[in-house]
């Protein structure tokens, strides 16, 4: 995990967001990636996803069962997906993500139904492990762009696991019009424009 840290600390030299995934099987070193999404301009590029190919290329396979994953902030909806298709014995993270996170917003890594519906694909959950160094992976999104970390924690994007673990649902809170929709993209561009400097 602190090579995660590390690696998110260099995302910025890269002009990328400070999100970095290493994976190991056994104590031993496999991959590791950051975000690659603004460098490649693919929004699949989320460093997870990255990871996860590089290691079934290096390995040699597509079931990564012995491995474990370790990511600045809790895996999304689609990176938890192929995390279980890949079937990942373990994830481990530092920040929770109650807003987009794969386990605490949609509980698609720990969801055993996943494994009854279509064994052949999902085995069993894997072992999930959150806060894992969560102050210093704070640290490297607040240094990145303090006015931004304060939006992502506003907007609870990005969490520690040290206070409340609810989940705040934040559909609802704009509006719909043709006006409203205009001033969220504009707020997004703002947001973007600001973590990117």
């Amino acid at each position: 995990m602190r090579r995660c840290v590390a690696l998110a600390q260099s995302a910025s030299s890269r002009r990328e967001y400070p999100f970095a995934a290493v994976i190991g099987r056994r104590g031993e070193f496999i991959c590791e990636s950051l975000n690659m999404v603004r460098n490649e301009r693919d929004v699949t590029r989320h460093a997870e996803m990255v990871a996860i190919s590089s290691a079934q290329k290096q390995l040699g396979s597509t079931s990564l069962d012995a491995c474990t994953i370790y990511s600045t902030v809790e895996p999304c909806a689609m990176c938890s997906y192929a995390i279980r298709e890949s079937r990942i014995g373990r994830v481990i993270f530092g920040l929770r993500s109650p807003g987009m996170g794969g386990n605490s917003r949609w509980n698609i890594l720990t969801d055993a139904g996943l494994s009854s519906i279509l064994p052949e694909v999902f085995t069993s959950p894997p072992d999930v492990v959150s806060g894992c160094l969560h102050n210093e992976v704070e640290k490297v999104f607040q240094k990145r762009n303090p006015f931004i970390w304060q939006f992502v924690k506003a907007r609870r994007i990005c969490v520690d696991d040290s206070g409340d673990h609810r989940a705040v649902t934040i559909k609802g809170k704009m509006g719909v019009g043709p006006r409203s929709r205009l001033a969220t993209w504009a707020r997004v561009l703002i947001v973007d424009r600001l973590w990117r400097s």
